[in-house]
């Protein structure tokens, strides 16, 4: 496989600095097209739907038409007709420590039948943080406690991952970050690093892959975004790329979620050639950090941190072969970093045919603007 310039240059870097024999081979980008940024893209109208949020994660809608935003200091948050109401819908006691705090929200596949609400969030004990994805009951405007699904995975302060889901197959889907411990990506004993896949009570469906383990697959560094492709089903997941270690910056991901397989982290980054490591679809080498996505409209929509872009993914797939990325816009930015709504962590396609996202610039890495921080409606012109 040949390498970039780039790629060869960190990699002999690397070597340089004493870390060849643990770091990462850095590879090629897999795609083929460049990032072109459109500051206000004219086939899209934007308005601001909700505001005054603290560090909102992520958004579910109801079917009578309310929605849930959790915002990671431990709230969660009732919309109605539009409006934030203003009493929370329910408080947690979390460890809103770093990156951790309050993050995915997901709802049983046959709400309201099944009337139950799912969240991952962080937490101390014994001086230890950990990550617990739980259960709750919804009752009308607020919610009760109901069952713990899986506990004490490995917290930090960086890097726990967060985002819940629920795919085609009913089951729900959760990304953990390994912590800011490169190798733990790589130990199955361990629940960092990886996408975990539990059935709606919690218990580990028996074709996960490796049996007694909520373990779908391995060698993430920090998953942020979870998202299934509407014709294929299958599971696409956005990830950071280092931040320093290996004396390596940016090479942010998106991947393609196979069952078992590894996607290389810390042993690879990019097309590496590695038999054994997936390589993934899409790579920006300058720090991009990608947070939450969906499928919308025919195309997937990635919201960026780093970057404070929306990214608009054009991608074809035919039965038998791989996805091919035709197109990449950086939308609400004109460069990176020089952008209308500062820092996105998700986005969500709505029952209403519209896209909704969030921005995160009261994380205490952004610069909060007026209104912030918000829930973005976006519709198509």
């Amino acid at each position: 496989m040949r390498f970039t310039l780039t790629g060869v240059f960190i990699f002999m870097l690397v070597g340089c600095l004493g870390f060849a024999q643990n770091g990462p081979v850095v590879g090629e980008v897999p795609q083929e097209v460049e990032t072109r940024f459109i500051e206000e893209p004219e086939d899209l109208k934007v308005e601001s739907w909700i505001e005054g949020l603290v560090a909102p994660w992520a958004l579910v809608f109801l079917p009578d038409g309310r929605a849930l935003v959790s915002e990671r200091p431990g709230r969660i948050r009732l919309i109605r007709d539009g409006r934030l109401v203003a009493e929370p819908y329910l408080e947690l006691g979390v460890a809103a420590i770093g990156e951790g705090g309050l993050m995915g929200l997901a709802l049983h596949p046959d709400f309201p039948e099944e009337p139950y609400l799912y969240a991952m969030y962080t937490y101390r004990e014994g001086g230890e943080l950990y990550n617990r994805v739980q259960r709750f009951y919804h009752r009308g405007v607020t919610a009760e406690p109901d069952k713990v699904l899986v506990d004490r995975i490995p917290g930090s302060r960086y890097h726990d991952g967060g985002r819940l889901g629920f795919g085609p197959d009913g089951m729900l889907y959760a990304t953990a970050g390994e912590n800011f411990k490169a190798e733990r990506a790589q130990d199955r004993e361990i629940l960092s690093g990886s996408i975990l896949r539990i059935a709606p009570d919690g218990s580990i469906p028996p074709d996960n892959p490796f049996p007694g383990s909520p373990i779908w697959s391995i060698g993430h560094r920090n998953p942020q975004g979870l998202a299934w492709h509407p014709e294929t089903g299958d599971l696409f997941s956005s990830e950071h790329g280092p931040s320093g270690e290996y004396g390596l910056r940016g090479h942010d991901i998106v991947n393609v979620i196979e069952k078992g397989k590894n996607y290389g982290w810390p042993r690879e980054v990019g097309v590496g050639g590695l038999a054994e490591y997936e390589d993934p679809l899409i790579m920006w080498e300058p720090a991009t950090p990608p947070a939450g996505m969906t499928f919308w409209r025919g195309k997937l929509y990635l919201a960026t941190l780093g970057s404070e872009t929306l990214m608009r993914i054009g991608l074809t797939h035919r039965n038998g072969e791989e996805y091919r990325i035709t197109s990449i816009q950086g939308l609400f930015a004109s460069s990176r970093r020089d952008s209308l709504y500062g820092r996105l962590r998700a986005a969500v396609a709505g029952p209403d045919g519209a896209l909704y996202v969030l921005t995160s610039n009261r994380d205490g890495r952004g610069r909060p603007r007026d209104g912030d921080d918000k829930i973005l409606r976006i519709t198509p012109r």
